[in-house]
């Protein structure tokens, strides 16, 4: 694999710190420079040219979101990766319309982070995915969630498991491996004491989830 050259865009050093130390384990990622704010960012893209920027959505001078904005417009090859500790709809959708290309929240999974930089290198999206916003099915406050103990990632699991997807399909649409989905799958089949997938998909109509 070819070396992806990174900026890394945020505030907080601690945060900065334990971002250099997981791309320093990879070989083929390199930290070109770290900007503190909007502003020192700007600057140092008129010396050099990443191929990524990790870029806070929350920064002094100027934050990330408008950074992005003039990122695009002035070195539209460069891919940004917006990184959140919100997780809210009206702030995706601004980081899309602003050209972002991915959308992590701080929390994510080293994993997730490298397979967002390897799809947006690949030009690909990667944002959250959503469930459907209706009365029907399920949300992360029911009360049958509750009942068995079912995450907000399980319930999307299930909700794209009723659509008929494989284990890959679902791994592209979440941006997670196999490996993570099958874990996910097999730890819902545990908690509604199921012991097949046929069991499961049973289960899912029955309840009308």
């Amino acid at each position: 694999m070819n070396n992806i050259n990174i900026i890394i865009a945020d505030d907080h050093d601690l945060f900065i710190h334990g971002l250099q130390l997981l791309l320093k384990a990879e070989p083929y990622l390199e930290i070109l420079d770290i900007a503190r704010d909007g502003k020192e960012l700007l600057d140092i893209l008129d010396k050099k040219l990443p191929d990524i920027v990790l870029l806070d959505i929350n920064m002094p001078k100027m934050n990330g979101l408008e950074s992005a904005r003039f990122i695009k417009q002035a070195y539209p090859t460069v891919k940004i990766i917006m990184l959140s500790t919100y997780n809210e709809d009206h702030l995706v959708e601004k980081a899309k319309q602003y050209g972002a290309n991915a959308y992590l929240l701080k929390n994510s999974s080293r994993e997730e982070l490298l397979q967002a930089i390897g799809l947006v290198m690949e030009g690909h999206s990667c944002f959250p995915y959503r469930l459907p916003k209706t009365d029907n099915g399920f949300n992360a406050g029911d009360s049958f969630l509750k009942q068995f103990n079912l995450t907000k990632r399980e319930a999307e699991m299930i909700q794209l498991l009723k659509k008929g997807l494989t284990n890959q399909q679902i791994a592209d649409t979440l941006f997670l491996s196999v490996y993570t989905v099958e874990t996910h799958r097999k730890n819902i089949m545990q908690k509604l004491d199921l012991k097949t997938p046929a069991a499961l998909m049973k289960f899912i109509m029955e309840h009308n989830l």
